[in-house]
């Protein structure tokens, strides 16, 4: 992978961060994404929400269910990027209304088999309805989207404001190691950094270090396209823009990730490390709009989980121990220390308007 990145390097001068995040997770064969090692779950490098277990996935299926009723009888799902599948079979054990079709957008062959062998466990009646895809689908659908901590690992730009404008954190290399190399920002970068500050209470501050994801509204219009009449409910972990640009945040929120340790450090085992950067949402929100979407709502995952109902379930179970151990489970997902707070829900309509109480009970639209 060092090679396949240095060998780039040496042909075209200092490449931009987004174009080396872009080869260490994606790059055919080596990518941490696509070289087969295991990711997910207490053997991997993180947990997601749903390899905490089922409640999540209930909590989405109640959601789905509600505006299923508003769909037509053949309605579709569009997962992107479903990890290891947990999420995928989770929810069709749970949805009263399954799809006609849940599509499994995964261009990685190694991802896939993992997907399969946990879907494998599923009934004929609901196995029939998957299909892997590696792209978003031509045709257009009547349904639903869900990207759960997908927008987190598309590549960013670095930049930083210096004393005369702003600059781009390009990475070089130099005989031992990586290494940050600036230069003056392209017009494109500087139009990027300029409308995140017009959003803002007051300027950035010289050296102020953080991201920006460089073509999200492109990248959002391309997967949520296929959505002739219908909802994408985006999970992820970040922030509305005032705050992912707030002062304390002055070195930016990429994070890396290996073995459950988070590390800040992007030129350490590239193709072994998962690198992502926290979701600005009122970027996302932004892409939306362009891509002629209604953000129809956004809350924090704890708002989202309870505001579901699933914890009343808890109560109704009898055995104690089941009981513990879906209480515990609740606090993962819930909790501010835990995902709760640090983790997002948004939800994008077209032509779409169903009733979406998961929002109510904790409505942040104005915060975006």
């Amino acid at each position: 992978m060092c090679t396949r990145i240095v060998n780039a390097i040496e042909s075209e001068g200092p490449i931009s961060f987004a174009r080396y995040m872009e080869m260490a997770l994606y790059e055919p064969g080596l990518g941490y994404y696509v070289n087969g090692l295991q990711r997910f779950g207490a053997g991997g490098d993180f947990v997601t929400a749903p390899e905490h277990g089922a409640l999540f996935a209930r909590s989405l299926a109640r959601a789905l269910d509600r505006m299923a009723g508003e769909l037509d009888a053949d309605w579709t799902l569009l997962e992107l990027g479903p990890g290891s599948g947990v999420l995928a079979r989770d929810l069709l054990f749970a949805l009263e209304q399954p799809p006609a079709r849940y599509l499994m957008l995964e261009p990685s062959a190694a991802l896939r088999q993992v997907q399969q062998e946990t879907l494998s466990e599923l009934p004929t009646r609901l196995a029939k309805r998957l299909e892997w895809i590696d792209a978003p689908p031509s045709e257009r659908f009547e349904g639903a989207l869900i990207g759960n901590e997908v927008v987190d690992a598309l590549p960013v730009r670095r930049f930083r404001i210096a004393g005369d404008g702003v600059e781009e954190g390009r990475v070089a290399w130099r005989g031992q190691g990586f290494e940050w190399n600036w230069i003056d920002a392209d017009q494109h970068l500087r139009e990027s950094v300029e409308r995140i500050q017009d959003g803002l209470d007051r300027p950035l501050e010289p050296e102020y270090t953080s991201e920006v994801v460089p073509h999200l509204p492109e990248w959002l219009r391309t997967v949520t396209d296929p959505i002739a009449r219908g909802i994408a409910l985006m999970i992820d972990y970040g922030y509305p823009g005032r705050e992912y640009y707030h002062p304390s945040r002055s070195s930016g929120t990429l994070v890396c990730h290996y073995r459950h340790r988070a590390h800040f450090d992007p030129f350490v085992w590239p193709g072994l490390t998962d690198l992502s950067a926290f979701v600005d949402f009122s970027a996302l929100a932004a892409g939306a709009h362009r891509c002629e979407m209604d953000v129809a709502g956004f809350t924090s995952q704890a708002g989202f989980v309870l505001g579901s109902g699933v914890g009343e379930e808890l109560v109704q179970v009898d055995d104690e121990i089941e009981r513990v151990r879906l209480t515990a489970e609740l606090k993962r997902l819930v909790l501010p220390g835990e995902m709760g707070e640090r983790f997002k829900v948004m939800a994008l309509t077209r032509d779409f308007d169903p009733p979406l109480p998961e929002f109510d009970l904790s409505d942040q639209l104005t915060r975006l």
